[in-house]
């Protein structure tokens, strides 16, 4: 069973990806944390739902469509962390970036408590009107924190099989295996392969065939260096394609990389001549660091020129507040990057190794020398890299051309925003789209979904786009107005400082009722019971930040176990002897099953591959001990913060706007001061200095106005900016296009198609195209049409392998006469019986039970049982008529790699000759084709060779029938 549910990012103009696989026996698999740039809490209670049952989480791309909200999830459901997550280095290293960024300058991140909740929180004070939002925000996670996140990710190679660890909550995963494949895109970008018994899986959102600058394309054809024409094994042939149609209807300019490289530079230069500044938002982890190459390479050989028009006379930034971050890991993952880099990598090693007035360097790839010094890459000499506000104002003040790649394409956050909002009235500025930009949220397009739509309506985008001839068209604003938000974060006030405590409360006593740390799913009242025991609950501090954790996750519990709440003794059954305190008896007389049995909950051993967990504190000497207990309690003392539902005197402590106690406020002045004391002196070394990867890679900027602490609010004003600066568009999106997706997906081949991640009138397109081209493969456009799905948000989808299999059990007479064959560790034969109905023993206890039960019931529905049925031997009467005589079958999987180290260790000479063809000898070629079907050719009609030839041909025809089990019915 295989059922597909895709949370967002389903013909919605969102981009955010969230999708849910279900597999047979309960296996769910959350594939992407995906959210969008208005950081809607409500868009994320669907996923909220399915947190206590999910087994494994999986991520793709270090992007926020594809794990903006991992972090968010992280801190505000404590159960979401006990999930295992698997990613790549990559994803891990920018995505750890991406999001410090993010909550670094999008105050929104933090999250908005949504109005419904605050609704049910209030009891006692009528803070705010009907059609007032209060806009009180969720605390948000340290920059420490987010990296504590990271680092608990289970990092992946590319083609590693692996099998993951489920969840504490989660059925066993009976075999589940996955296994990363670069998608291109991004850096460490993948392609995920699900096996799981029959189902193979393939889900690939967001690739790119084509080869780029950083990142290498995507491995359908076997990656980078391979040169191939059929799809890759391990992808070739999926019971179910979960594909993006994101860029179905884009056809890629003409001339490929170059040419788009050209046209870049060409408004970059037109901009610069008139001493404009030229603003690029893009993301500031994944694609940023392709237009980063791009722009240093030009930089780097535009050479010094009389009149002064040389782009080394304007100025080059990168504008983020984990640039150098960025940069860093990108330094360290030269492995994940295209073969070029890695080229260019060794002759810059090669030519720094050079000495005693040697100064030829020789390529070697190519055999060149070479006079030329070369540098590092991603050792920018041109590309400055900014991230504090103050340098980047300063940077903007400056006189003549620059030109600014800054976080984020939205335009609404960031330091994109800031830019633009200086540029906008300057009429020789260009703003310089890299991609489609995507709607903030449902109700918001956002500032550069607004410039997307304009140069939409007011270009020849569309007509050149079918056509595929160069798009760098500009297009010139004149006073347009754009309506825009600007949020500024504050300390709550006295009566919103009230609200957020009766929220906190509420919170609280939704989880001291429900008491449910694990959040395990409670399908019934006595597994709610069994579920809280059979977890350890574990230490909090009296924060506000802890408390708000484990409301949240409860309250994500009770949404869907509001109705089990307050039970009945008849209600709790067995459980009640559990459930409630002095309760000894319970009448078991007439129950059946679990009602009959005394409950018992193994408590869970905390351990983990090295043993058990040890307590230290369990192991001190007496001395230590007295010391310890000495300093708790001087740390006691000293701590003065008031706990939810905790009374406090007048006197204790005092409370500021802020929501700090004043010993909390000398304590974050003096974190403050230290941090920036060490800023400065650590700018200098950034990049040669080793951080560990659980540190932070944020520094705050000493130069701006410090961030409230505590609880805080969003205060959210429209401000307008007229547009007098251009605008134009030049794809640097990095996707696929629609020549890509039509060649692609026809090799691949999928039994299932599914098709999510675009708009949806894209689509519909593609989902129509893929019908015809897999029909007319098929040679009938009817039995096509169920293959292919296009679901909407919250649709599931049953894409289950359409196979004839069932679950017999083979009998003892049967079992001896089984000649069992290997092949590669699987037991093959095939067999002829008679299918019997499985025999049923039943308990004498419950026997009585169901004769009671037949006096006032229909006898016929109780005495319906289902048993698995018994596969028996044939009896001898029926054998003789069924009997038939089978053509051998032939089972196995002939791997062309594994027949050449089989010839060649039996004194042939066996090489490679063209796509899926081994030369053996020289005269006989063994061909592979893409259904698996394995051909031998010879030329056996020389006589000179006929006899030899022939000796060598039926040699090489019987390894590979000893390589395949052969068996047979009858």
């Amino acid at each position: 069973m295989f059922t597909f549910t895709p949370l967002l990012g389903a013909q919605s103009s969102c981009a955010a990806s969230q999708s849910i696989l279900e597999l047979d026996g309960g296996i769910k698999i959350l594939i992407d944390v995906g959210w969008d740039d208005g950081f809607d809490v409500e868009q994320l209670k669907a996923l909220e739902r399915h947190i206590p049952t999910l087994s494994i989480i999986l991520l793709t791309h270090a992007t926020k469509a594809h794990l903006g909200a991992f972090a968010h999830f992280c801190k505000n459901v404590p159960l979401f962390a006990k999930i295992p997550v698997y990613a790549t280095t990559p994803v891990v290293s920018l995505g750890k970036t991406l999001l410090q960024d993010t909550y670094g300058t999008a105050p929104l991140a933090s999250s908005i408590i949504p109005k419904a909740t605050l609704d049910e929180s209030v009891y006692t004070l009528p803070v705010f009107k009907a059609n007032e939002q209060p806009n009180l925000l969720l605390q948000p996670p340290t920059a420490d924190e987010i990296a504590g996140y990271f680092s608990h990710i289970h990092p992946l190679n590319y083609s590693q099989p692996h099998q993951p660890i489920p969840s504490p909550f989660s059925p066993p995963l009976n075999g589940l295996t996955i296994t990363a494949y670069s998608a291109g895109y991004t850096l460490g970008g993948t392609i995920w392969h699900i096996q799981h018994g029959l189902e193979s899986i393939v889900y690939a959102v967001d690739w790119n065939q084509a080869r780029e600058h950083v990142v290498s394309g995507a491995a359908w054809l076997g990656g980078q260096g391979t040169g191939g024409a059929e799809v890759i094994e391990h992808l070739r042939r999926p019971t179910a394609l979960i594909c993006s149609s994101r860029g179905a209807e884009r056809v890629a300019i003409t001339g490929g990389r170059k040419k788009r490289d050209d046209a870049l530079l060409d408004l970059v230069r037109r901009t610069l001549d008139q001493d404009g500044t030229v603003l690029i938002p893009c993301e500031s982890s994944a694609r940023i660091l392709e237009l980063a190459v791009v722009l240093e390479k030009a930089w780097k050989a535009d050479p010094d020129s009389p009149d002064g028009r040389s782009l080394r006379k304007s100025g080059l930034y990168l504008a983020s507040s984990t640039c150098s971050a960025a940069v860093r890991h990108a330094k360290s993952m030269l492995e994940w990057m295209d073969e070029d880099m890695i080229r260019e990598f060794e002759m810059a090693n090669a030519a720094h190794d050079v000495s005693n007035g040697k100064d030829q360097v020789e390529d070697p790839i190519t055999g060149k020398k070479s006079r030329k010094s070369y540098t590092q890459p991603f050792d920018f000499t041109h590309l400055r890299l900014v991230e504090h506000k103050s340098r980047l104002i300063k940077a903007l003040s400056k006189e003549g051309g620059k030109v600014i790649l800054a976080s984020d394409s939205s335009l609404e956050w960031g330091f994109s925003k800031e830019v633009v909002s200086q540029i906008a009235q300057n009429s020789t500025s260009l703003v310089l789209l890299v991609e489609r930009a995507a709607e903030c949220s449902s109700t918001e397009r956002g500032l550069g979904r607004l410039l997307w739509d304009l140069y939409l309506e007011r270009s020849k985008f569309n007509s050149k786009a079918e056509t595929g001839i160069d798009t760098a068209e500009v297009v010139h604003l004149s006073g347009e107005q754009f309506q825009t938000k600007r949020v500024k974060v504050e300390s709550l006030g006295p009566n919103d400082m009230m609200l957020y405590q009766q929220y906190l409360a509420r919170q609280k006593q939704l989880q001291n009722t429900v008491q449910t740390d694990a959040g395990a799913p409670m399908e019934s009242a006595a597994d709610a019971v069994d579920d809280r025991s059979s977890t350890t609950t574990e230490s909090s501090e009296d924060s506000d930040v802890e408390h708000q954790g484990k409301a949240l996750n409860a309250a994500a519990t009770l949404s869907h176990a509001r109705h089990r709440l307050g039970l009945s003794d008849a209600e709790l059954g067995i459980n009640v002897l559990l459930r409630k305190k002095g309760v000894y008896d319970y009448d078991v007389r007439g129950k059946r099953g679990r009602e009959k049995i005394f409950p018992f909950v193994a408590k869970r051993r905390r351990n983990d591959d090295f043993g058990d967990l040890i307590r230290p504190e369990d192991y001190l000497r007496a001395e230590e001990r007295d010391q310890l207990e000495e300093e708790n309690a001087t740390a006691k003392d000293q701590k003065q913060q008031t706990t939810v539902g905790q009374k406090r005197k007048w006197g204790d402590s005092k409370i500021s706007a802020n929501g700090m106690t004043r010993a909390g406020q000398d304590d974050a002045r003096s974190k403050r001061r230290k941090t920036n004391g060490i800023s400065e002196h650590a700018k200098g070394s950034t990049e040669d200095r080793d951080f560990d990867e659980s540190e932070s890679d944020y520094s705050p900027d000493e130069d701006e106005p410090a961030v409230p602490e505590g609880p805080r609010k969003a205060v959210i004003s429209q401000e307008e900016i007229r547009f007098h600066a251009s605008v134009a568009f030049v794809d640097f999106a990095g996707r696929h296009d629609k020549r890509s997706l039509h060649m692609l997906i026809p090799l691949i081949r999928p039994r299932k198609l599914i098709l999510v991640g675009g708009e949806e009138q894209e689509t519909q397109t593609l989902a129509k195209d893929c019908r015809k081209l897999l029909g007319s493969e098929n040679g009938d456009s009817t039995e096509s049409q169920t293959i292919v799905f296009t679901p909407v948000i919250g649709d599931t989808v049953d894409a289950s392998v359409d196979t004839n299999a069932w679950i017999v059990k083979l009998s003892q007479p049967l079992v001896k006469r089984l000649q069992w064959q290997n092949v590669r560790g699987l037991g093959v034969v095939a067999v002829t019986g008679r299918l019997e109905a499985g025999q049923v023993v039943l308990d004498p206890a419950d026997l009585s039970q169901s004769v009671k039960e037949d006096e006032t019931a229909d006898s016929d529905d109780k005495a319906a049982v289902s048993a698995t049925p018994i596969l028996g031997v044939l009896p001898s009467n029926l054998a003789s008529a069924t009997r038939a005589v089978a053509a051998p079958l032939h089972v196995g999987d002939l791997r062309l790699a594994d027949l050449r180290k089989l010839m060649q260790s039996s004194g042939y000479l066996a090489e490679f000759r063209g796509e899926g063809t081994l030369l053996i000898n020289g005269s006989i070629a063994v061909r592979k084709s893409g259904t698996g079907r394995v051909e031998i050719e010879s030329n056996i009609t020389a006589p000179n060779v006929r006899q030899r030839n022939m000796a060598t041909f039926y040699d090489i025809r019987r390894k590979i029938y000893e390589g395949l089990a052969v068996v047979a019915g009858g």
